[in-house]
């Protein structure tokens, strides 16, 4: 396990490839990469069959640059560090912080890896990687990159805690369109690991996160309220929402019968005729079961047994 620090003073840990998995992940790229050189090869010779000899080897050098050290850069920045090789073995190239990779950073592995790889057959990329720590070759040093594992153990995911009783239902007309995933990972994995953090670092950590969410929806949270509290009480909102619509999808849809004993359900379109929620004998005077409302178990769930909201533990945040 490799543990880099970002600058926000969280701890990343990280797989670093070994030696075995990236030989063989190198392998595939290079037979991949020196089929498609060999196929464009022929094609291009057998069209300049009536060029003279210096145009040839120029050709025969554009097409080296291209194909076989242009290919492979332009592969890694497309997909941000996972070419075939890599993706079939599962790794991942990735910055010295996490993050993924550009096109500059892609360049640089690129042009190494046509000296150490390409010139030297392997044998300066596989000295390296031994060498190394954490299995880098040269052009990962000079990029200040890294090749990760992507496929490890799953791991319990760690439990939200939940938002103050007080805040249960406060933004349920809360637009929530315009968040984008990247902030709500960002949020929940704060909201995870908050007691793990120093409190300046974590305090200043969900004030940013906060100033996010009040620039993407244009809220402005209560007055007095922790920043780590604001962020707990939206992600439940959002999971209140989630789970009722996941409710309602797989509710069966289920309409009252016909007049006249035939059995047929009538039209979807018509509405229900209900006992008033108050009367003891609602469910039986119908004659037919209770349907239930999608969502009502969630909302009971989350706002417990005296109505309010939250659990009995309420939210403790950091500090």
């Amino acid at each position: 396990m490799s543990e880099l620090v970002t600058g926000d003073a969280v701890v990343l840990g990280l797989r670093p490839a070994r030696l075995p998995s990236r030989a063989l992940a190198a392998a595939i790229d290079l037979a991949v990469v020196f089929f498609v050189f060999i196929l464009i090869s022929v094609v291009v010779g057998i069209a300049s069959v009536t060029l003279d000899e210096a145009a040839v080897a120029a050709i025969t050098v554009a097409l080296f640059l291209l194909v076989l050290i242009g290919g492979p850069i332009a592969v890694e920045t497309l997909s941000h560090g996972r070419s075939l090789g890599k993706l079939a073995c599962g790794l991942r190239v990735v910055r010295d912080d996490g993050g993924p990779i550009r096109f500059r950073h892609a360049l640089v592995r690129g042009a190494m890896g046509a000296v150490e790889i390409l010139m030297t057959f392997g044998a300066v990329a596989c000295i390296a990687s031994l060498v190394s720590a954490r299995g880098r070759r040269l052009g990962d040093v000079f990029a200040g990159t890294l090749v990760v594992r992507e496929r490890v153990a799953a791991r319990g995911s760690a439990a939200l805690p939940p938002p103050p009783p007080w805040l249960v239902g406060r933004f349920s007309q809360l637009d929530l369109s315009a968040v984008p995933d990247e902030l709500w990972l960002a949020v929940r994995q704060y909201l995870t690991r908050m007691h793990q953090l120093d409190p300046g670092v974590g305090g200043s950590i969900a004030g940013r996160l906060a100033d996010e969410l009040v620039a993407r929806t244009g809220i402005v949270p209560p007055q007095g309220i922790p920043a780590a509290a604001f962020l707990a009480a939206v992600v439940h909102e959002r999971q209140a929402r989630d789970a009722r619509r996941a409710f309602a999808r797989v509710s069966p849809v289920v309409g009252p019968v016909a007049a006249g004993g035939s059995g047929a359900p009538a039209v979807s379109g018509a509405p229900l005729a209900t006992a008033p929620s108050g009367s003891p004998g609602a469910s039986a005077a119908s004659g037919s079961p209770a349907i239930p409302v999608p969502g009502d178990g969630a909302r009971r769930e989350a706002e417990g047994p005296g109505g309010v909201g939250g659990s009995s533990g309420g939210f403790a945040p950091p500090g």
